[in-house]
């Protein structure tokens, strides 16, 4: 009888633990999910597909520097195959580019089914001290558009006396050989034309479709970049000239405007599907 009497106190301690655990389980896992040791769920991003990669949705690069040591950023959306640069304000007093093109990485962030096997690199502001002086040139009063080192170059005091002689160009030139882009865009002023270099003719006929400003062939600048990437390395380029007054007009107007000539240039060569482009 002692033993078990015995017995059934062992067994009784025994299994006093185990109960004293299974009331403290949920304690402990309540503990450690608000302590943030669970697996967070998977950040939500406005407009995110199912192909999206789980990469950051915009990477930015600010380290490229001008003569007076202002950033030049580089904004990268998306991570496909087709890259596609947008380059906008090469030149300081060209200023309605910029917002334009920070409206179209806004755009893209919000739809992104529009990136799906795309990367697009884009500048804002190519020449942030020309920008800030509202001249042409930049801080040493060189022409960066016609700083690369393209076939029909001409070293001279406004050009540069030797290609890339400006950081601001070597900034777009880094850019060319660490993104490999299968077709550009540049936003100038005022001479309200699409014109283009190198293979760029169907883009930008694709590009005109959406736009009033007609296509112009004006011919390659000595050392632009239109010369270097169209013509010297055979990249499709299209250096879109907007109106004179285009600065003067919103954001939005802006987007109203070119938004959808923009995003034919993303699309191509497939034709742009209407979403959201107005």
């Amino acid at each position: 009888m002692k033993r078990c009497q015995h017995h059934k106190v062992n067994h009784h301690k025994n299994f006093q633990p185990n109960r004293r655990f299974a009331a403290i389980v949920p304690c402990l896992l309540a503990a450690l999910w608000v302590g943030g040791c669970q697996t967070p769920p998977a950040p939500t991003i406005r407009g995110t597909e199912p192909w999206v990669s789980p990469s950051p949705m915009q990477r930015r690069s600010p380290a490229a520097r001008s003569v007076e040591n202002r950033p030049i950023e580089t904004i990268v959306l998306g991570n496909g195959p087709d890259v596609i640069l947008v380059v906008a304000t090469i030149h300081g007093n060209e200023p309605a580019g910029t917002p334009l093109a920070r409206m179209l990485a806004d755009h893209l962030e919000r739809n992104r089914g529009l990136l799906a096997g795309k990367t697009v690199v884009i500048m804002p502001v190519a020449n942030p001290d020309g920008a800030a002086r509202n001249t042409r040139n930049n801080a040493r009063g060189v022409d960066l558009n016609r700083n690369f080192s393209a076939a029909n170059r001409q070293n001279t005091a406004e050009n540069g006396l030797s290609a890339l002689s400006e950081p601001e160009a070597q900034a777009i030139s880094q850019v060319l050989t660490t993104y490999r882009p299968n077709r550009i865009v540049s936003l100038h002023q005022p001479l309200s034309c699409i014109d283009y270099d190198g293979p760029g003719a169907a883009l930008a006929q694709a590009m005109a479709k959406y736009t009033d400003l007609p296509i112009k062939k004006l011919g390659a600048k000595p050392g632009s970049l239109g010369a270097f990437a169209g013509d010297t390395l055979g990249i499709p380029t299209v250096t879109v000239e907007m109106k004179s007054k285009d600065h003067l007009l919103s954001r939005s107007a802006l987007w109203q405007r070119y938004g959808d000539m923009l995003l034919a240039a993303i699309a191509y060569p497939q034709p742009l599907l209407q979403v959201g482009g107005k």
